[in-house]
């Protein structure tokens, strides 16, 4: 589109897309690694102070299968804001792929003495930048957040801070420096902004209760129930926490499976 035909002009969204750019190239000593490994060492063993299950179980936040899990609440509750995430995951699994792909870097555990840094579950030493998990996090917070209306979106600041914990966690179990959660962090914003553009464009028929689209999402979130049940996601001590969140989401899909038979028999 073009302002009075001389000037063109851009989604409103779109141009928030600056911010991370910007902040991308303010943490360039960062992903640069200048200071490194002095300050992956620095935040690993901060935490430390946390156990292990803690930082687990955030980094679960930043997989896919648990960030369906955290949600499905939202396939009764709130369907537009399931699709606004679900939006965001095309654009942040390119960007992961890409990056990983591209660079190929090497993770701390290929870099740093392993006796100076606590690693918790599998040893990972490829493909480090970006982090995906902070990534993901961060394309769920953005998009999630910005599909909220104006005025209530101060209440849901701490969909940032959480995002941030996941980001954090990564450091923790040993698996990212802090220059690959920055990137992650960026690109998971502009992923998740690009997501709130290709959702403003979905017809309301995507949350209609009775539609066929909100039926096959709920197959996805059969899908997340055999997942969580099937095999640990990332790290052993989060097999507690997915036997909870598969209980968690049979019980919406036992839910939604009523509405939708109560609906046809009305129909």
């Amino acid at each position: 589109m073009t302002d009075s035909g001389l000037r063109p002009t851009f989604h409103p969204t779109l141009r928030l897309c600056l911010l991370p750019l910007t902040l991308l190239g303010v943490c360039a000593p960062l992903w640069l690694h200048w200071g490194e490994p002095g300050l992956f060492l620095a935040i690993n063993q901060a935490c430390m102070l946390l156990p292990a299950p803690v930082w687990t179980g955030l980094s679960l936040l930043g997989n896919a299968w648990g960030v369906l899990a955290v949600t499905s609440p939202l396939l009764l509750l709130a369907p537009r804001l399931q699709w606004a995430w679900l939006c965001a995951v095309p654009f942040g699994v390119l960007f992961a792929r890409l990056g990983k792909g591209l660079l190929d870097s090497l993770r701390p555990a290929a870099v740093v003495d392993n006796q100076l840094f606590r690693i918790v579950g599998e040893k990972l030493e490829l493909a480090s930048m970006p982090s995906g998990h902070t990534l993901t996090a961060f394309a769920v917070a953005s998009s999630l957040y910005f599909a909220l209306d104006q005025p209530r979106r101060s209440r849901f600041v701490w969909l940032w801070l959480l995002a941030a914990a996941v980001g954090l966690s990564r450091i923790a179990v040993g698996a990212h420096w802090p220059g690959d959660v920055a990137v992650g962090a960026c690109l998971g914003v502009i992923a998740g902004l690009l997501g709130h553009v290709l959702w403003r464009r979905l017809g309301a028929a995507y949350w209609n209760p009775q539609g066929w689209r909100l039926r096959v999402l709920a197959l996805l979130f059969a899908a997340t129930v055999y997942t969580l049940l099937d095999a640990p996601l990332d790290f052993e001590e989060n097999l507690l926490l997915q036997r909870f969140l598969a209980a968690l989401v049979s019980v919406v899909l036992l839910v939604f499976a009523m509405r939708s038979a109560k609906a046809l028999r009305v129909e």
